[in-house]
């Protein structure tokens, strides 16, 4: 069910068909850290020219702390407002960096890492945390990527 050779329509009917596999994988099971484990590996797959994709949760010290992920070791804890992730979890808003090295505060877990989007996860008003993911390009993720990753979040919060 989930073999990359079936990607193969225009990028937007790609997003459509994951963001529906998705849906799917995650149909009735409850664990947050099994639903994020199985979003991550599916984000993975279905992206190409990323090196990181993952979770950053809301802990109850008010910072992100890591959670499931494919890639490289992390950084395990952002607090609001640093970084693109802390950046994005204060603001509650997508935040989509060109290139990192540009961004004031930028906090460089993989070296290899020249791109960034990150989403937040609201449900009902709440912050959950945010979706990270890293490209080895710049200028990698457009807005095609940050609407429906968007869409492939609001998805995932149903889940949560």
């Amino acid at each position: 069910m989930f073999n990359v050779e079936m990607y193969s329509g225009s990028r937007l009917e790609n997003y459509q068909l994951v963001i529906k596999q998705l849906d799917a994988l995650l149909h009735g099971e409850k664990n947050q850290v099994a639903n994020l484990s199985n979003a991550s590996a599916l984000i993975n797959q279905f992206l190409d020219r990323i090196n990181w994709v993952g979770f950053y949760l809301m802990d109850t010290n008010n910072e992100l702390v890591l959670g499931p992920f494919q890639g490289l070791p992390a950084c395990v804890r952002i607090p609001l407002g640093k970084g693109v992730c802390g950046t994005s979890a204060l603001k509650r808003e997508t935040v989509r960096v060109a290139d990192v090295h540009q961004f004031p505060g930028h906090i460089a877990c993989d070296a290899a890492s020249q791109s960034e989007i990150v989403i937040p996860l609201l449900k009902n008003g709440q912050l959950l945390g945010v979706l990270d993911i890293d490209s080895p390009e710049k200028n990698r993720f457009d807005e095609l990527d940050q609407e429906q990753l968007e869409e492939l979040c609001a998805v995932l919060v149903k889940h949560l």
